[in-house]
């Protein structure tokens, strides 16, 4: 990787250390804010902003003078670029905006370094709606029924139980990986779980979940790999079982349920739990932000959609709906 500028390798270890941002957040925060400082410098200097000579561009000697000289017109330029360019989407190209958002608030309001922020009143990409992918409740009734039958799976219990923790908690990948034995209670009552930012929340466990953690902990491997004793869930290395291995997991017992080709993934399971709870079990939204685990109300209100089966029943209820053709009342005689 191309050696960061002291500017974005301040900020990092601010994300990190300060804010409790996880690696994962704060490495797509310096893909970006890389992008977009050797954009900046191979615009300034005439350079091509495309090909091998950009993408090999060293940007390791741009100091903070550099980047508290930013213009808003260069950060509309960036974006202009990332659309262009880069052929970004709406949704890659918020997400750009957010790093820039980000990296100067810190500059600009918590150091108070730089005397403007260059990225203020620039709205963000408008993202279109689309409606969360999910099974319904039969579907995912199929899916468990699949993984369950699968006598020839020696990991079936495992995998049975992943699949329900997904479907019935909504959790996300990283927090289903990251379960330690000790984060289950005594009583199995429920499961604390590490989220986003560190941040712990518990949920709490139903029959469906009790059930599989307890088929799935009498076949549990008794003889992990140092270091990986207290891991939740193992892989046949009798270590920790990864996120790509529960990847792997969940596309093979979708593709085996037959729902392949349609786009399902991991975290469309976390996506149907929350459906489920919230038009099925009638879930106050606020009960399930704190489920999921979101910061705030309105990432949760994605699943307020209304549901296919409500719209074709108000379709049905138009007083037209029966009135074919053939069936129009005939004209009343005066």
């Amino acid at each position: 990787m191309t050696q960061l500028p002291e500017p974005i390798t301040e900020f990092s270890q601010y994300m990190l250390v300060v804010k409790g941002r996880s690696r994962r957040t704060v490495e797509q925060y310096e893909i970006d804010l890389m992008l977009f400082f050797k954009f900046l410098k191979a615009k300034r200097n005439g350079l091509p902003t495309s090909g091998e000579e950009f993408d090999t561009l060293p940007i390791a000697e741009l100091d903070h003078a550099f980047a508290g000289s930013v213009t808003r017109t260069e950060v509309l330029e960036f974006l202009n670029f990332a659309a262009i360019g880069r052929e970004n989407h709406a949704r890659t190209r918020a997400r750009k905006l957010s790093s820039l958002k980000s990296f100067y608030r810190y500059y600009c309001g918590t150091m108070m370094r730089f005397p403007q922020n260059p990225t203020d009143h620039i709205d963000s990409p408008k993202l279109p709606k689309n409606l969360p992918k999910h099974l319904t409740a039969e579907e995912s009734i199929e899916l468990l029924r699949t993984v369950g039958s699968d006598a020839e799976n020696r990991f079936r219990t495992r995998d049975y139980c992943m699949i329900t923790l997904f479907l019935n908690c909504g959790l996300r990948l990283s927090e289903l990986v990251g379960i330690n034995l000790g984060d289950i209670d005594r009583d199995m009552v429920s499961l604390r779980v590490t989220g986003k930012g560190a941040k712990e929340r518990v949920i709490y466990l139903n029959d469906a979940c009790r059930a599989a953690l307890t088929a799935y902990l009498r076949d549990r491997d008794k003889e992990p790999e140092p270091g990986h004793k207290n891991a939740l869930f193992l892989s046949a290395r009798h270590r920790r079982i990864s996120k790509q291995m529960v990847q792997t997991v969940v596309y093979r017992s979708l593709d085996a349920a037959g729902f392949h080709n349609r786009g399902l993934s991991v975290h469309k399971l976390r996506h149907t739990a929350a459906t489920l709870m919230y038009q099925t079990g009638k879930v106050d939204i606020r009960v399930l932000k704190d489920i999921l685990g979101h910061e705030q109300l309105n990432t949760t209100q994605i699943y307020t959609h209304v549901s296919d089966e409500e719209m074709r029943r108000a379709m049905s209820q138009n007083p037209l709906a029966n009135l074919t053709e053939g069936r129009l009342p005939k004209d009343k005689k005066e």
